[in-house]
């Protein structure tokens, strides 16, 4: 960063109300310093990306300022927000890496310091990582076919694209199984063949207990044999539509894991790596009872993690890292490996700032070429935010209040529900509400918005079986997606509470609600076979067009129950 850009960032932090002196750190804080690596003579290198959500431009996502853990999970990584985050990492307050990081004067930080991601600036960042780590594996850990206009119109052939330029070496999957089965293997066989390896050891026939997917792939880096295995998303047909993918099995598969790290290590691999769409808290379990991992790369709970967790296991010890979402971020994972194995290891997890990582050209050109049949319809702005607009936290996010508000008024609904998904794009005050924004929330193949009458008992048993999936206190039990959002209804959380008990005081407009009674509620993203309805982006967008301003909008957030102090709750009103 020059001089002039500096003064440049500093006058502009003044203005937006950051604190100089935060500003000033920030600023000052120079792109060589913060992609230089050290050395990494005799070292193999593993680069990871994850749940990209088929962003390929540079994006706004702030960072939960809510994730609460439960049991043992709490107050440990990745239940960690805002300060608390920061503290534990050890990363100074009003950098760059702290705005990357977390959810802390959001706003201000991203006029300084602009947007994350894109690929073409993931291209330049991972050509420079691998020029300095000749000896590398760039490894995609899912959830990349899906979550933008582009990638839904295209059955994610944009992603698969730019993906391929990028150097992906090896991935794994989870949205990408909602295109279906049958695109899935057309995808794997003919678009990724003798470029990108699909891994997946826990996805099986449902009539023979075949394996759909190659499982492991054994590459050699710098003279060290190194496997990576694949672990797919093994909740996909609960938390997605099971009639996409009729025929095949998931789960976590904990067994045939296990035989598989004792195959490849007995064929002489000296570093064994996972390559995981677990969630990072099913993670932790794994790494805790399966041996012979070096190491966990994950994805699909979108947790930007700066160092690995070390878990011990009966003969050793495993890291787990998790590498956020969206393209922000490059996981960077050397390992030192002698004649038994690995014997140390470097970690990093780099953020991708676009106004400091020039574009590479070739992939700017891709981007260019896929985007253009559809830029018109992209760029139409259906309203102007006066708010900041956004989805990621436990229980819900301005962004989502919009879609619920949406569905009340177009549908004349009592009440409505949207799924707690973490993908999803931020908007910043002042910014315009483009049609390719409200995509990035919603672009799935089932977005079909219904009505329904539901008893209030019914209502409840929807809310506790979400709240389960976030908060038993067994990880195997969880699917790492985020509370169902409510609007309309208030109800009272307690997360620590024994399932059937977590949900109580639900009332509308002031009365209890009758759990007798029926209501009238609306909804989107159906998992049944044979729903249909009206696109939720085409609700959305009517309801937009027609105030072209958003005011901000009054947050339903429900009350929290036996939180306190909880570092992984720092809510901002």
């Amino acid at each position: 960063m020059t001089r002039r850009e500096f003064l440049e960032a500093l006058a502009v932090a003044v203005t937006a109300g950051f604190p100089v002196h935060a500003a000033e750190r920030a600023a000052t804080q120079s792109a060589e310093s913060l992609y230089r690596l050290p050395p990494a003579a005799g070292k193999v290198t593993l680069l990871h990306f994850t749940d990209c959500h088929g962003q390929l431009l540079p994006v706004h996502f702030r960072e939960p300022d809510t994730n609460i853990g439960v049991a043992d999970a709490r107050g440990r990584p990745p239940h960690l927000v805002g300060e608390a985050l920061l503290k534990h990492f050890g990363v100074a307050p009003g950098t760059a890496l702290a705005h990357a990081y977390t959810h802390i004067d959001f706003v201000p930080a991203a006029r300084i310091y602009g947007r994350l991601g894109g690929f073409a600036h993931l291209k330049t960042l991972v050509e420079h990582v691998r020029a300095q780590r000749p000896h590398s594996l760039l490894l995609d850990g899912g959830d990349s076919w899906q979550g933008s206009a582009t990638a839904l119109w295209t059955q994610g052939a944009d992603m698969i694209a730019a993906s391929k330029l990028l150097g992906v070496d090896i991935m794994t999957g989870h949205w990408e199984f909602t295109y279906g089965a049958r695109r899935v293997q057309q995808a794997v066989d003919r678009d990724l063949k003798g470029s990108i390896e699909f891994l997946a050891q826990n996805v099986r026939t449902s009539d023979f207990d075949d394996p759909v997917f190659k499982p492991y792939t054994m590459r050699e880096l710098n003279g060290i044999p190194v496997a990576v295995i694949g672990q797919a998303f093994p909740y996909t047909p609960i938390a997605n539509p099971r009639h996409f993918v009729p025929d095949w099995t998931f789960g976590i598969q904990e067994e045939r894991l296990q035989r598989l790290v004792d195959e490849v290590r007995k064929k002489g691999a000296r570093a064994v790596v996972l390559l995981s769409h677990n969630g990072m808290d099913v993670d932790l379990k794994l790494a805790s009872r399966v041996t012979g991992l070096d190491a966990i790369l994950g994805g699909h709970t979108h947790d930007a993690v700066p160092q690995p967790v070390r878990v011990k296991n009966a003969t050793g010890i495993t890291l787990v890292t998790n590498a956020g979402s969206n393209g922000k971020f490059l996981g960077v994972l050397d390992l030192a490996v002698g004649a038994r194995g690995v014997t140390d290891y470097e970690y990093r997890l780099l953020p991708v700032f676009s106004n400091v990582l020039a574009p590479d050209n070739a992939m700017a050109a891709l981007i260019r070429q896929q985007r253009a049949p559809y830029e018109p319809k992209l760029s139409e702005t259906l309203a102007v935010s006066e708010a900041l607009l956004y989805r990621r936290g436990n229980f819900t996010g301005t962004l989502d209040q919009v879609i619920l508000d949406a569905l009340l008024e177009v549908k004349q609904a009592e009440i409505a529900f949207s799924p707690g998904f973490r993908w999803g794009t931020t908007i910043l005050p002042g910014a315009s509400i483009t049609l390719e924004d409200l995509m990035n929330a919603t672009a799935i193949t089932y977005p079909y918005v219904t009505v329904n009458e539901m008893t209030g008992a019914a209502m409840k048993d929807v809310l506790e079986d979400v709240c389960d999936n976030l908060f038993n206190p067994d990880p195997y039990y969880q699917q790492g997606g985020d509370m169902v959002r409510i609007g309309g209804m208030q109800y009272v959380c307690s997360p620590r509470a024994k399932i059937g008990q977590r949900i109580s005081k639900m009332t509308l407009k002031g009365k209890p609600v009758d759990p007798q009674r029926k209501y009238k509620v609306a909804s989107w993203a159906p998992v049944a076979e044979g729903a249909t309805g009206e696109p939720v982006w085409d609700v959305v967008s009517h309801y937009l067009r027609a105030r072209r301003t958003i005011a901000p909008p009054a947050v339903n957030r429900p009350t929290l129950s036996g939180v306190g102090d909880d570092p992984g709750f720092a809510p901002v009103h």
